[in-house]
Formats: C-alpha cells, structure tokens, sequence
C-alpha cells in the first residue's frame, strides 16, 4: 500500500502544470522587435541601481537631431570659459534659415535673439536653423574637442543641418570628422546608445562642465515638446527629460525617466525603416515608446 500511494502522489505530481518560467527583459524587448520592418539599437541604464540593458549597445549609429544635445553641452562649455556669451545677439538671416523643425525659418529674415533664446530654440523644437546658427558661432569641431573631453569618442558633430527632405541646402559647417569618407553616411551626427547614456548620466551627476551648467541642459531637455518616443503617453508620476531625431527612415530617442523605481537613462535608435510616415503614428516612434516603457518596468528597483 505504501508503495501505491508513493506512485498516486507521484502521477499527481507530474500531471500538475508547472508556472511558466517569467519573461526576462531580454524576452519581452525581443518580442517587441520580432518582425519589425527595421534595425533596433538599445542601451539603457538604471542611474541608481547600475543596472542595464543592451541590444548594439556600441553600434554607431545615426543620431539626427539628438546630436543637438551634445552641441549643446559644448555651446555651456565654451560660455563657462568665457570664449561666448549667452548674451550674443545672434541675427537671423533669410540665407541661414534651413527647412524641417522649429520655428526660425518660419518668421520674417532680421530678426535678432540672444544666444541663449537660440539654444533654447534647438532643444525645446529641434530648430534646424537655430542649430546652424549655433554651429556657426563654436564649430563642429568644437564640440567634438569637448566630447573627447568626456570620453566620448563615438559621438561626432559632423556638419550643419541642409534642412529636410523637400529643400536641402549644400552640405557646410563640416568638422574634420565629418570630413572622412567612412563618416558620410552619418549624416549631421554619429554616436552609440551606450554612448548617449553615459552623457545623459554625467548631466545627472553634474559633471558636464558644473553642476549649474548640467542642471541648465537637463531643464532644458524636460521642456522639450516632441514627447513622441519616450515620453509619448507616460503619466504624471514620471518625468521625462529627452531629445528625439527624426529622418525619413530613422527615428531616435534618448532621455532620462525619472521613475519611482529609479533614474533609467535610455538611448533607442530605430533605422532603415522602410516607409517614410512623418506622422504621429510612425511606427518607430510607437516601437520606441513600448520598448520605453518595458525598459521602465524591467529595470526598476
């Protein structure tokens, strides 16, 4: 009898379903990439924890307009050393106004900002021409020689903005990094998710030039008004600080969630899209989002 009852608890003890193991953060980003028409490039970082998450973490990648951060992180360098002013009037010339994002090129030629209305301007609307105009003033080749500074040697200034798709100026303001061959096919910037997030983790420990000055670029990045990728629908509780890049087949997203479950810097590049959609509902920008909020949760304390 002993040895029957050992087998009924046996067979019982088989035939009940075992909980299927959970999802890693790998299985649930993977599920979110698994077919989509297009290259993904993901690192992300929990600022307190030191935990992280990497998919082409050092691929250099395409930045678009999130090379507009680091343009403005050497723009405070250079103030800080009193090489420019913020106080700069910066005219605004029918020559210098480029097409796509922002607002400069919209308004009457002669206008004059400040400089630091026009950082401001390349940030918070991704103004191509406020871009143009800050470039013009420091060089690529500046912000290069301060990104080596911080060790990040990836992240290249390559030229100006020719503006977008349907009016593109010549190619000018290049750097000598945008000057090599191998460098052509990155456009206005090149740089790499790991990369990002290390600049993004630097601002948040104020080792960007000062503390006020990190502070400075972090307020700025939260008032930015494309929340279209990171930012895109989440909640009161959570601040974001981001700045995003669009081209034709390329969107791209860097930025910190400030979370309850900690600071998760994240950088997310989506390329080689195969269908040009400049709409809210660009499926880059909607695979950034989920794959956002997945990192959110799985990386949380």
């Amino acid at each position: 009898m002993r040895f029957v009852a050992l087998m009924v608890c046996l067979v019982l003890t088989l035939a009940i379903p075992r909980p299927a193991a959970a999802d890693t953060l790998s299985d649930r980003i993977a599920a979110l990439t698994r077919g989509f028409n297009g290259t993904v490039a993901i690192y992300a970082r929990n600022l307190d924890t030191g935990q992280d998450f990497a998919v082409g973490a050092d691929t250099r990648v395409r930045t678009a307009s999130t090379i507009k951060l680091p343009i403005l992180c050497a723009l405070e360098d250079l103030v800080a050393k009193g090489r420019i002013a913020w106080t700069l009037p910066v005219p605004v010339r029918a020559e210098d106004r480029v097409s796509g994002s922002g607002v400069l090129a919209e308004l009457s030629p002669g206008a004059t900002l400040p400089l630091r209305d026009v950082a401001t301007l390349m940030i918070i609307v991704s103004d191509n021409t406020a871009t143009n105009l800050v470039i013009d003033r420091i060089t690529a080749d500046a912000v290069n020689d301060y990104l080596d500074t911080l060790g990040l040697t990836a992240t290249r200034s390559m030229r100006k903005v020719r503006g977008d798709g349907t009016a593109l100026k010549p190619a000018e303001g290049w750097s000598r990094a945008g000057q090599q061959p191998e460098n052509q096919r990155f456009g206005i910037g090149s740089s790499t998710p790991r990369e990002m997030v290390r600049l993004l983790e630097l601002l948040e420990q104020g080792q960007v030039v000062s503390p006020t000055a990190s502070k400075n670029v972090l307020d700025l990045l939260k008032r930015q008004q494309f929340k279209t990728g990171i930012g895109r629908r989440v909640g009161g509780d959570v601040q974001v600080a981001s700045k995003s890049g669009a081209l034709d087949a390329l969107r791209s997203d860097v930025g910190i969630a400030h979370t309850k479950g900690g600071r998760i810097a994240m950088a997310i590049t989506v390329d080689d899209m195969p269908a040009i959609d400049y709409s809210p509902d660009n499926a880059g920008e909607e695979l950034i989002w989920e794959i956002s909020k997945v990192l959110m949760a799985g990386l949380a304390r």
